[in-house]
């Protein structure tokens, strides 16, 4: 709430609400398209597939513009006090004498793992492109050795693997009780505006 006691302060910005969603259709759509034809669902899924990988691409840039030019890194960066925070919540303390955060202990490790992970599945999917004819290139496989390529390919797939339980792990929090003043804050900006209460 805002210190007038009106209606919530503005948690996220239009253009990262708007971010979040773009990254969350790009992921969805990659998971289809990269799992669906696994277990048996035969479809051109190739062009989706990379559509939506450029399209995740470009979101994370502006992500990080985001991050380096607006908010700043260290919003999101695990600190001192967010270890102090899991220690005390394994033993049941309290927090009131950490600092008050935007983002706590869990979330900043989640975006941690997530952000990692996405990086692993950018680079090694570009990488991959090379491989695929489009409108816009000719595949050139020669540019990395068979050796070489085994290794992006089990990176990428490995990463694939993680992003799909990040994923889920996610949407299940997003749906807690708990948390939904937060997954409100992400449809229509207004949330409270810090996750871990301690002193100010």
């Amino acid at each position: 709430m805002s210190e007038n006691g009106g209606s919530p302060e503005v948690r996220h910005r239009l253009p990262d609400r708007l971010l979040h969603w773009v990254m969350a259709f790009a992921v969805i759509v990659l998971g289809a398209t990269a799992f669906l034809p696994i277990v048996g669902i035969k479809f051109e899924w190739v062009p989706l597939h990379w559509m939506a990988g450029v399209l995740l691409t470009l979101a994370v840039l502006f992500h990080l513009y985001r991050v380096f030019v607006v908010h700043g890194i260290w919003e999101m960066t695990p600190a001192a006090d967010d270890v102090r925070e899991v220690i005390r919540d394994l033993r049941g303390a309290g927090h009131e004498d950490l600092s008050e955060a935007k983002y706590d202990a869990l979330q900043k490790s989640y975006h941690t793992a997530a952000s990692l992970t996405v990086l692993v599945l950018v680079v090694t999917g570009l990488l991959m492109l090379a491989k695929i004819d489009t409108v816009f290139w000719r595949r050139d496989p020669a540019i990395l050795t068979d050796q070489t390529w085994g290794i992006v390919y089990v990176l990428h797939g490995a990463a694939s693997l993680i992003l799909l339980f990040l994923f889920i792990v996610h949407v299940y929090f997003a749906f807690l009780p708990e948390h939904r003043a937060f997954l409100v804050s992400m449809l229509r900006g207004r949330g409270p505006q810090k996750s871990r209460m301690g002193k100010t």
